[in-house]
């Protein structure tokens, strides 16, 4: 009966594996960490990572100041071409919390719902 290879070995002669990193929302379970990875690899409008981009998106968004945000919807933002578009990143953040379990989506709510407020 063959053997799998073992691993390589760290620095320290210990084994260790490296699984794959899911990137982490603050106030998620890792339960919803999960089901989000699995549906960024399942649906063809989504990457891996793009719930997490969009999070921080709307978080750096919202906390921007008042004038910056006035003269944004005043004048629109050359940069959101390149950056990525706050409002369309809230817009998916919507739409994944409809494709995903009511739980999850609850989860994911919670942690939207206090950047909304911030932003209104």
């Amino acid at each position: 009966m063959s053997r799998r290879p073992r691993g390589p070995l760290r620095s320290d002669g210990h084994r260790h594996r490296t699984p794959e990193a899911k990137p982490v929302i603050d106030g998620l379970s890792a339960r919803a960490v999960s089901e989000i990875h699995r549906l960024e690899h399942t649906r063809n409008y989504l990457r891996p990572g793009d719930v997490v981009a969009a999070v921080r998106l709307w978080k750096g968004y919202v906390h921007r100041p008042e004038r910056e945000l006035w003269h944004d919807h005043e004048w629109g933002n050359v940069h959101w071409y390149c950056c990525g578009n706050p409002l369309e990143a809230r817009a998916l953040l919507g739409t994944v919390m409809q494709a995903i379990s009511p739980r999850s989506a609850r989860e994911l709510r919670k942690v939207v719902s206090r950047l909304d407020a911030v932003w209104e």
